[in-house]
């Protein structure tokens, strides 16, 4: 990764690792896919995969997660071809949602953050305590 500013002299706008310009594809997908919700949703259908899950079925997985909050989030993850959405012509219908390939191949990187955050956390942790009483005295 570097350190130097879009535009710079020496780099192309949008270049490999120039999180600072918008047209890097990491901070691109970090944009998409950085919510808590985003990464809940792919943690929960990489554990059935391949199978699929109803919308309802999935809510019941995602603790907190309020209905509009997993539409738009189950709409963004298809959209981005991560998630594939299939709708049985039943009364009312029954919407099935899954991994595709794709999805499934962030699992892994989502993954390695969630074992950074439970390795780390406590020591995020300990750092907030400190800055909170160091500025409360």
């Amino acid at each position: 990764m570097t350190t130097s500013r879009p535009g710079e002299p020496g780099r192309r706008l949008g270049e490999r690792g120039d999180l600072l310009d918008p047209r890097c594809p990491a901070r691109q997908l970090l944009d998409r896919i950085g919510t808590k919700w985003t990464s809940m949703a792919v943690k929960v259908l990489a554990e059935v995969a391949p199978d699929e899950l109803r919308f309802a079925e999935l809510r019941r997985r995602i603790p907190g997660i309020s209905q509009k909050m997993l539409s738009v989030t189950l709409k963004s993850l298809v959209r981005d071809g991560l998630v594939a959405r299939r709708v049985e012509p039943t009364v009312p219908p029954a919407v099935h949602y899954r991994l595709t390939g794709l999805g499934l191949s962030l699992e892994g990187p989502l993954s390695a953050l969630r074992v950074w955050a439970e390795t780390h956390m406590p020591e995020i942790d300990r750092s907030n305590r400190l800055a909170d009483e160091s500025s409360a005295g």
